[in-house]
């Protein structure tokens, strides 16, 4: 029995020393290895609009490169995931391949369109309301605000809407072609008789400024009417 005992006493002592060793190798071993580091949790924050801070920015405009882009669509129209070539060409009429054209181009080319036919109503109001009309008595004493009941009634609205008329129509071949590929810019007829935007940078300038008028010019017009009607003046500025 002594003999037993200082067996199993010898091999207890072997088994604590060999547990020792891989104690001491794990620690080593955990010291060469570089500490991972803890990964924060990201929150993904929502870009803001540079038009109206408090709202988010809508996807589609967000980090978009167009003139004027100021994140301003607290309607959200261009969220739609439409592809505005089918609205365009119907699909049985087209046998073709579509363009992808987003809604947001589409909104642009009205935008533009309605911008710049402001712009020359608001000249054309203040022109008439100067005094400045075509040669003829008809055409005397008119103001701008009843100008349309009195070309209307002299027949000369007929003109107006056929020139209208094929101005539309003629705007519309090129967004046709923007549907089936083009790539046309939103906007663009190729009008720069004087060679505004013949250098990259110019023609940025002349873009945002073209723009920036464009929506005053919106906002001008509906001031110009509203004003003229509620106070019933015919004269700059229309206070009285």
């Amino acid at each position: 029995e002594p003999f037993l005992d200082r067996v199993h006493f010898g091999s207890s002592r072997a088994v604590c020393g060999t547990m020792k060793v891989v104690v001491a190798l794990a620690a080593t071993a955990s010291a060469l290895v570089a500490p991972v580091a803890k990964v924060a949790p990201t929150t993904v924050v929502e870009a803001k609009s540079a038009a109206m801070p408090f709202l988010e920015c809508p996807a589609a405009l967000d980090g978009l490169d167009y003139p004027g882009n100021v994140g301003f669509d607290p309607l959200r129209f261009t969220d739609s995931d439409w592809n505005m070539a089918e609205v365009i060409i119907p699909k049985e009429r087209w046998m073709g391949e579509y363009a992808e054209i987003p809604m947001v181009y589409w909104m642009r080319e009205a935008e533009l369109k309605h911008g710049r036919i402001c712009m020359l109503a608001v000249v054309g109001w203040l022109t008439v309301d100067a005094g400045i009309h075509f040669p003829g008595e008809k055409y005397t004493g008119i103001d701008a605000l009843h100008a349309h009941d009195a070309m209307l009634a002299s027949g000369n609205m007929g003109v107006m809407l056929l020139f209208a008329a094929v101005a539309e129509l003629t705007s519309m071949v090129s967004v046709v072609q923007a549907a089936k590929g083009s790539g046309r810019e939103a906007g663009d007829f190729g009008l720069d008789p004087l060679e505004f935007c013949g250098n990259p940078d110019t023609k940025k300038f002349m873009l945002e400024a073209e723009t920036t008028h464009a929506r005053l010019a919106m906002l001008g017009f509906s001031g110009l009417c509203t004003q003229s009607a509620l106070l019933e003046s015919h004269t700059f500025p229309y206070l009285s």
